[in-house]
């Protein structure tokens, strides 16, 4: 406690205190909320974030304003990038949306609360354990919530597979449909680039237990990255069949892939 008192009192600035204070966000008497999500945490993270978001990646994110200001949503995105850059670029984005920000909650893979520390920080900062019974939950608080459905398929796959969107999971769809929830697709460019990987050592990684295991550079490379928010997309059931889903969930791919390659028209280089 005396270390995150230290840590906000010397990164999170007046201007960043209050503009998170001005977010929606029910936490207890003690700053948290049930899944772990505490505000001066929270803070300090998009202290920290800044420079890294507004220098580092330069990021450009177009189409905030079709984040409904408060109510339940789903995020969608494209995964990339061998590490979840993608997810912390997309919830600063939110965080300081000039139309009307956010806390959004990123749901992640398994792996990541299971390593010492890393789960009590990311769940501190918004990420939550990518369980649908989480996200329902969530969702009936009225949450915003970032899903990537290719999970570790996306995150880890190899620079011959850049930008080409793999297999979905079909559980966001269920979801939606049953709480009557918004979804917004986002298309995300850049993240490929900032870890270019040639191949994995698949071996190796299932011994040491962990999803994967890239051969590629030490540290994220400066690459910029464009985020680009689609139009609210709102499904109706019901969904009978797997198919039904599928036939849905692909529309909403169609729409990822349209704002991926709007951002892989508008850029003329890894780093411009």
């Amino acid at each position: 406690m005396k270390i995150r008192e230290f840590l906000k009192e010397r990164l999170v600035s007046k201007e960043t205190n209050e503009a998170v204070d001005r977010i929606p966000k029910p936490v207890g008497s003690f700053g948290y909320d049930a899944w772990g999500f505490n505000s001066d945490a929270y803070k300090i993270g998009i202290s920290i974030f800044k420079p890294i978001y507004e220098k580092y990646f330069r990021v450009e994110a177009t189409g905030l304003e079709n984040i409904p200001s408060d109510g339940r949503l789903l995020l969608i995105a494209n995964h990339s990038g061998q590490l979840p850059i993608d997810g912390a670029l997309v919830g600063y984005a939110l965080a300081t949306n000039p139309h009307a920000p956010r806390a959004v909650r990123a749901m992640i893979e398994r792996f990541f609360p299971q390593a010492p520390f890393v789960g009590n920080i990311l769940n501190e900062v918004g990420a939550v354990l990518g369980d649908p019974v989480n996200c329902a939950k969530m969702l009936s608080r009225e949450e915003a919530i970032v899903v990537f459905p290719e999970g570790i398929r996306g995150a880890g796959k190899p620079w011959s597979k850049r930008y080409k969107l793999q297999r979905f999971g079909l559980g966001f769809m269920h979801l939606a449909v049953q709480t009557n929830t918004p979804i917004v697709p986002v298309g995300i460019v850049g993240c490929e680039e900032t870890m270019p990987t040639p191949f994995h050592l698949n071996r190796l990684a299932r011994m040491l237990g962990i999803p994967y295991l890239p051969v590629t550079s030490p540290f994220p490379l400066p690459a910029k990255v464009r985020l680009h928010f689609g139009k609210p997309m709102v499904f109706e059931g019901p969904i009978d069949t797997e198919d039904d889903a599928a036939i849905k969930v692909e529309q909403v791919k169609d729409e990822i892939n349209r704002l991926i390659q709007q951002g892989l028209e508008d850029r003329n280089g890894w780093f411009s």
